[in-house]
Formats: C-alpha cells, structure tokens, sequence
C-alpha cells in the first residue's frame, strides 16, 4: 500500500503502547502470505538481540538491535511504520516456515491485505 491503511497503523500502535503480544495477524506481502503474532518493536529487538548474541558468527550485529531508533522515538507521537512479528510463520502451500516461527520486520506501507487472526495450516 503506498499509503498505509489506517486501521492497521492503529493496531500496531496499540501494540506497541500497550507491550502486548497477543495480537495474531495475518499480512500479504509482495506475494507472500505472513502469519503470527505483533510485538512491541523494543520486544522484538531485544529477542533478535539474544539470539545474535548466542551465535559465534552474528554475535557481533547483536547490538544494533539492543538500542536504536525505537528508544529515541518513544517519547513522540509517530505513527509505527512496521509490524514486528515473533512466532510467525510464511505460509508455503500447506506449509509454514519455519515451522516453529520466526521474528520479521515488515513495512506497513508494503502490505497488501491484512486480517485478524493468525492461520494455521494441516495436513489431512
């Protein structure tokens, strides 16, 4: 979306002045299906920060995620630009990948369709 659908730019602030992460959602982005729950954008840094810091080779980018913009930010009325998603999923046909999810960035501005509730795909 070029310009950003408001509704959605409203969820993800009530999720970021609220620290929830309950919020399952669902996204279409450049083709490809997105599914799981918001967080917070400081929650979210600080789970990418832990696992950079654990691994020997990507250790060192884990302090671009312990700070950034987001702290320099709180104190003003922005609007989000991202979502920030943990435990999610890219839907692959009747697969999700990874299957036990992941943490993603998305720009609000990139994405297409959106729903509440996060989807769950079997096999039968």
């Amino acid at each position: 979306m070029s310009n950003p659908d408001e509704l959605l730019v409203a969820l993800s602030a009530m999720v970021e002045t609220e620290r929830s992460n309950q919020m399952s959602l669902t996204v279409v982005v450049g083709g490809a299906v997105l599914t799981g729950r918001l967080a917070p954008e400081a929650v979210w840094r600080e789970r990418v920060a832990e696992v950079l810091k654990d691994s020997d080779r990507l250790g060192p980018f884990a302090d671009i995620f312990a700070g950034g913009p987001r702290e320099n930010r709180a104190g003003r009325d922005e609007a989000p630009t991202h979502l920030h998603f943990h435990l999610a999923r890219i839907l692959q046909g009747s697969l999700g990948i990874p299957e036990t999810g992941g943490m993603y960035r998305v720009a609000i501005k990139d994405v297409s369709a959106w729903t509440v509730g996060d989807l769950i795909h079997f096999d039968q």
